[in-house]
């Protein structure tokens, strides 16, 4: 079942164009994965997926309904939530208070509140650090932190914006075996990251964007051998 869908998608910044006539399909339960080079319009297009720009034209729909005009907090009342690629944290807040910020969204009491972040907190093992001051986390946790509280909103669609950057080998795995858990309750993911490793264990399927254009939407083998990607990444000369 298709989950989102984009059509002729395109957002121009004066002379420059970051999408351009973007078209893809995510379906129900899958994990996507996002690749390009730096600049190629990948976090563009999560950002017109979840409202923090407008499309200059196209379309995009979330289980057929337009997202296009609607702000950030109606997309995510629809049940899709998003991580940023440069975490930003309520730095002066626990960890607990930091995920409940993302939980008040779907409670309808406190103690519907309470259950929702220890939950999240669970999953996301960040149970023993709860009561930490989030500004005093190192990068790894920071990031389980900014996945935690997209996660507390309850969503069905996740859009994961380089949440393994700056992680060292050791913290990938755990990394990976989060994503890997979060499909299994059922949500949907679109992930952007530039770690080959990552992206080709967990993706179903590969969108390539490069210069604001869709070039690839396939398995990741077939990705990984298409001479317009290997272009993309290496050079004419390499192709």
């Amino acid at each position: 079942m298709t989950l989102l869908s984009v059509e002729n998608l395109t957002k121009s910044f004066g002379g420059v164009t970051a999408c351009n006539s973007v078209g893809a399909t995510i379906n129900a339960g899958e994990i996507v994965g996002l690749i390009g080079p730096n600049g190629a319009g990948k976090t563009t297009f999560l950002n017109l997926i979840s409202g923090y720009f407008r499309p200059t034209c196209g379309s995009i729909h979330f289980q057929d309904r337009s997202l296009v005009g609607l702000k950030p907090s109606q997309i995510c009342r629809l049940g899709i939530a998003r991580t940023h690629q440069v975490v930003k944290p309520f730095g002066n807040l626990s960890v607990y208070k930091n995920i409940e910020v993302g939980a008040f969204l779907r409670s309808h009491s406190k103690r519907d509140l309470h259950e929702r972040v220890e939950n999240v907190l669970e999953l996301t093992k960040l149970t023993d650090l709860k009561d930490k001051v989030a500004r005093e986390l190192p990068l790894t946790m920071r990031k389980r932190l900014e996945i935690a509280r997209a996660v507390a909103t309850g969503p069905s669609f996740l859009l994961l914006d380089e949440a393994m950057a700056g992680l060292n080998p050791s913290e990938l795995d755990p990394a990976i075996e989060l994503v890997q858990e979060l499909k299994k309750r059922g949500i949907t993911l679109l992930v952007i990251e530039h770690i080959m490793k990552v992206i080709m264990s967990i993706s179903e399927r590969i969108l390539v964007l490069v210069e604001g254009r869709l070039i690839a939407d396939d398995k990741p083998k077939a990705v990984a051998s298409n001479p317009q990607v290997i272009k993309a990444y290496l050079g004419e000369s390499r192709a």
